[in-house]
């Protein structure tokens, strides 16, 4: 594990934050994984972290330590009609045979970062613990090396015209984060919609046959169906995934500094990431956004960077690669 970076891995299994686990155990030095309500309750997400690490081989290596089970002011919002009833259904698993860990998410977070150098939080989920983890011990935002989400979006929402599902569950929460000092990396939904799993990719899952593969192939199975219900796209879009393979290799990301915050009192527009590309503003009236800055910054400097540009290939060439690599 010494050339591999750091990390927490701070998610709410979920089908994507599966992929996103699958991909971060294999590449990355997991410290732990914490979970928040999101997705589906806590109790469900929590024993879903758990499933998928027995799966992997990998559940008496890394420990699962749950966090909030709802937001900082408001009630929790679930996701079933894109999850199921449990957060993973679709894949036929085990009751797990390994148990939570008794320290609380939060105080996990603080503890780790604390002691450890060079940490990276990736956030795949509302970001209640980490909002929480700030509050509690404030000097946890200069040690860590930074953090990468999935949440937000540059455009347009996609739970409501203006925000994304993780945003809205707990702005308060993502407020807080943005405005602490700590280097955001912002995977939005602008950057996640690149990244669509289709049949053919099951196929190729099956193929591999491992059981991190065969897993991968239930869970995309399911997933299309319900994207396809819900949003009428053809594929199961792998949004938590992209922040995971941002941290294992970044070229895969074309992003840009960018000014963010998060609108928590809009009547309509309410976990809104507010973005301020102003500078990337097109030279050619037909581009609305360059990828490079065609001006200087006319508000406040950046203070996070949004993903922009996905090199799908190369994730799927990562992917695969990564389920082959199992047993």
């Amino acid at each position: 594990m010494e050339n591999k970076k750091k990390v927490i891995l701070d998610c709410d299994p979920g089908h994507d934050d599966a992929f996103g686990i699958m991909l971060a155990v294999q590449h990355l030095d997991v410290l732990g994984i914490t979970t928040i309500g999101g997705n589906c309750t806590l109790e469900n997400v929590t024993r879903n972290a758990i499933k998928v690490l027995e799966v992997l081989g990998m559940a008496d290596r890394i420990g699962v330590y749950p966090g909030h089970s709802c937001p900082m002011v408001a009630p929790l919002v679930t996701a079933p009609q894109f999850h199921g009833e449990t957060g993973l259904d679709g894949p036929v698993l085990p009751e797990p045979t390994h148990a939570a860990q008794n320290k609380h998410a939060v105080d996990f977070i603080v503890d780790t970062v604390m002691s450890t150098d060079d940490v990276t939080l990736i956030a795949t989920g509302p970001l209640t613990n980490i909002a929480s983890a700030i509050n509690r011990e404030p000097r946890i935002v200069e040690r860590v090396k930074e953090l990468c989400i999935m949440g937000g979006s540059v455009t347009y929402g996609n739970w409501t015209p203006a925000a994304e599902f993780n945003i809205f569950v707990d702005p308060e929460a993502a407020s807080r984060v943005f405005n602490s000092g700590m280097h955001v990396k912002m995977t939005g939904i602008n950057l996640t919609r690149q990244c669509e799993l289709t049949a053919k990719h099951v196929a190729k899952f099956r193929e591999i046959g491992t059981k991190a593969a065969n897993l991968a192939a239930d869970l995309t199975d399911f997933f299309i169906g319900a994207c396809e219900e819900e949003s009428e796209l053809t594929g199961a879009t792998m949004h938590d995934a992209c922040a995971v393979a941002w941290v294992i290799d970044p070229s895969l990301i074309t992003a840009v500094p960018m000014h963010i915050d998060i609108e928590l009192h809009g009547a309509l527009t309410r976990g809104m990431t507010v973005c301020d590309y102003r500078h990337l503003r097109g030279t050619v009236p037909a581009v609305d956004l360059e990828r490079t800055p065609t001006m200087g910054y006319r508000g406040e400097e950046p203070n996070a960077e949004a993903a922009l540009e996905l090199d799908f290939p190369g994730f799927v060439d990562l992917l695969n690669s990564t389920l082959e690599n199992y047993d």
